[in-house]
Parts: C-alpha cells; structure tokens; sequence
C-alpha cells in the first residue's frame, strides 16, 4: 500500500499495519477506511465468531461465496476454490467475513469520490507529496543511523 500511496493510488483499507502511516499522513479525507477497530475485533472474538452467520444474513456475501464454490471462476471445478471458502466459513481467522459489508459500503464511497474527477486528482496529487516518508531513501538514511548505526559515504 506504500508504494501504491507514493504512486498517487488511494488507499481502501483496514486501519491496520501501514494503513495507520498512510492514513495519518494524507489525512482521513483521503483514506477509504473500512472495518472493525480493534476493540470490535477483540470482542467479537470473545462473544465468539461465527462466520457462517455472517455468510447467512448478508445477501450479497452469500452470493459472492456461492458463486465462487458454484465453479464459476474454475471451468466448472467446484473443488478448485472450496478450500478458500471452507477457510472463509469455519475458520476466518482474519474475520473478513465480518468486515465483508463494512468494505462494500467503503467501496461505494470510492465509487462516489472517483466520480468527482478533480477532487480525485486533487486526492491523489496529495497522497504523493504526503507520503515521501515512505520513501527507499528516508528508509535507508533511518536503517543507516538507527540501525546500522554508521554514517553516510555520499
């Protein structure tokens, strides 16, 4: 996603890893946040989660799934993915199956700010100048004196 920032690319993401870093630097205004906070995670795994209920009471999930399982996206093998949407229905240890709606309505937010063609630009014209931090050069003058702890030859 850093790259991608550093390139003009708006970010649709979880606030997790990276995303923090980017989402601080080029602002909320510019970031398409979607899924639970920390908290939510914390408690849906202490309620206990179970992804098949998410499967079952959102429509478009299930069709997404279905569909997938049905063989369309294999020549007909329905065995192809099933190992994918058995990890996605018992398992889910990431919990995109929870989160599948919350990105849905992220993705409409996109959908509806790429549709304004000058503040898209404007959002990716800023996404480059604010996330210079990410860059291989600032990398490695950090690595050189925090971690390698010697001096510059050049």
């Amino acid at each position: 996603n850093m790259k991608f920032a550093l390139n003009g690319a708006l970010t649709i993401g979880t606030d997790d890893g990276a995303n923090v870093e980017i989402r601080q630097l080029v602002g909320d205004a510019h970031f398409f946040g979607f899924g639970m906070t920390e908290p939510e995670v914390t408690a849906l795994r202490n309620s206990g989660y179970h992804p098949t209920e998410f499967y079952e009471s959102t429509p478009l999930l299930k069709r997404a799934l279905d569909l997938i399982s049905s063989g369309a996206f294999s020549d007909g093998d329905r065995g192809t993915f099933e190992p994918v949407v058995s990890n996605l229905l018992y398992d889910d240890r990431f919990m995109a199956l929870a989160d599948f709606q919350s990105y849905i309505d992220a993705q409409a937010q996109v959908e509806a700010a790429y549709a304004n063609t000058e503040a898209w630009t404007k959002s990716a014209i800023l996404n480059v100048a604010r996330t210079g931090f990410f860059s291989s050069d600032r990398s490695m003058r950090d690595y050189l004196t925090r971690i390698w702890r010697a001096e510059a030859v050049v």
